[in-house]
């Protein structure tokens, strides 16, 4: 099996996740693909500073507060995921 396998594994979006990236099982890229649609097409990147993105009603309740760092937004994202 290739290395990587473990990391294109299907995961479990929650269920306030998958209001945004859809409820079925998707490997992490397709749901970092998705996540990164969903704050282009809503412009939630801060205008200021492209490295941060602003929590709209969706992104709020994942992300616990109203600004977070793309960094941080991956750390809070995984924890929203269950193989």
């Amino acid at each position: 099996m290739a290395k990587n396998s473990k990391f294109m594994a299907p995961v479990n979006p929650s269920a306030l996740l998958a209001e945004i990236v859809g409820a079925k099982a998707i490997p992490r890229t397709e749901v970092t693909k998705k996540l990164w649609a969903y704050i282009k097409k809503n412009g939630l990147q801060d205008k200021k500073n492209k490295r941060m993105i602003n929590a709209d009603a969706k992104l709020k309740p994942i992300f616990k507060k109203d600004q977070v760092s793309m960094f941080d937004m991956t750390k809070l994202v995984s924890k929203q995921l269950s193989s």
